[in-house]
């Protein structure tokens, strides 16, 4: 009787979960690395130790696997940052719970950061739209506790001293080498509070 390579066997529905996580996070790596266009399904199957074609039970194609990381990347900050305000006593605690989610995510997932600021292009239109509405959620909660904080300042100032953060936060790709990361957590983390502070009134901010 032909037996079906373990690697092809349809896997069971508790693993299969774990296992399109680990195609997502080797995929990250991969595409940082050698950019979206550079990786195979090929490549991927080899990552996570199976044939490439046994990818196709966790994802249609590469598109599919590329979308479906940066869709959960945004849903992930924004429901962290969401529930993290929500626990917070003030304004200046969300404030600096919203910071310390930030940069443990931009110094434990560098590769992700990569993979969005080069290939969002890469991912279907519709999947893309909805990347961008929920990145712009995320804005917005970081602008409300601004807001709140700084309630004489331009909104619109507020929303491109949040921007400007984000670009500070997101350079763990290039910036986080040569220190430890507790220095970099910390050093991240006091340049987030000056930047922002810069932004409100006199005596307001971060």
């Amino acid at each position: 009787m032909h037996q079906i390579p373990a690697e092809e066997r349809p896997a069971p529905r508790r693993r299969t979960s774990a296992r399109r996580q680990e195609i997502l996070d080797a995929a990250a790596e991969l595409f940082a690395a050698r950019g979206y266009h550079g990786v195979s399904i090929e490549d991927l199957g080899r990552a996570v130790g199976v044939s490439g074609p046994a990818l196709y039970r966790h994802f249609r194609n590469k598109e599919a696997v590329l979308g479906e990381m940066l869709l959960a990347v945004s849903e992930r900050l924004l429901a962290e940052g969401g529930a993290r305000v929500a626990e917070a006593v003030d304004a200046r605690a969300a404030l600096d719970a919203l910071i310390a989610w930030h940069v443990d995510f931009a110094l434990g997932r560098p590769a992700l950061i990569t993979v969005h600021d080069r290939e969002l292009d890469n991912v279907p239109e519709e999947q893309r739209r909805t990347v961008r509405r929920l990145q712009r959620r995320y804005v917005e909660e970081w602008v409300t506790v601004l807001a709140r904080l700084s309630p004489g300042t331009d909104r619109g100032r507020l929303l491109a001293a949040t921007h400007a953060t984000f670009g500070l936060l997101n350079s763990t790709p290039h910036s986080a080498t040569g220190v430890d990361l507790p220095t970099m957590r910390s050093l991240l983390s006091a340049m987030a509070h000056a930047a922002l502070a810069a932004a409100c009134g006199p005596g307001d901010g971060g």
